[in-house]
């Protein structure tokens, strides 16, 4: 049994998808949930978690560079996204039942993705000077 090649498109976007979660998961590590840890007055979980993973500070020394690979990625997702809801669901009901909720999940994957991308900038780059 062979799978449908419109499945297999949306397996790709999807793919895409969680790796753009992941990517837009780092503006998040580099710079809100330090933000939230020290005005919650958790410097020392702060300061624990980032001598057990000392990365953290290079991606908070780079998050000109981090944003950038996860803005560049937003967007070709976003059209990646579009692309594939043009594009009709197979004719025969399960395939077309999971290529709708794989649309569906690609969807939300996604829009999380925009999400921590927002929240990661605003900390990152507007934050610090606009509660200055």
């Amino acid at each position: 049994m062979s799978i449908h090649p419109q499945i297999l498109s949306m397996k790709k976007v999807l793919a895409v998808n969680w790796l753009i979660l992941f990517t837009s998961s780092a503006t998040l590590i580099c710079c809100a949930i330090p933000a939230l840890l020290v005005s919650l007055g958790l410097g020392a979980v702060l300061i624990g978690l980032v001598s057990n993973v000392p990365q953290l500070i290079w991606i908070s020394e780079h998050k000109p560079l981090v944003f950038g690979i996860a803005g560049i990625l937003l967007i070709l997702a976003g059209l990646m996204q579009w692309r594939s809801s043009k594009l009709p669901c197979p004719a025969d009901k399960n395939l077309a039942e999971a290529c709708m909720k794989a649309r569906k999940m690609s969807n939300v994957i996604y829009g999380i993705s925009l999400l921590f991308f927002a929240v990661g900038s605003w900390f990152a780059f507007v934050a610090p000077y606009w509660l200055d």
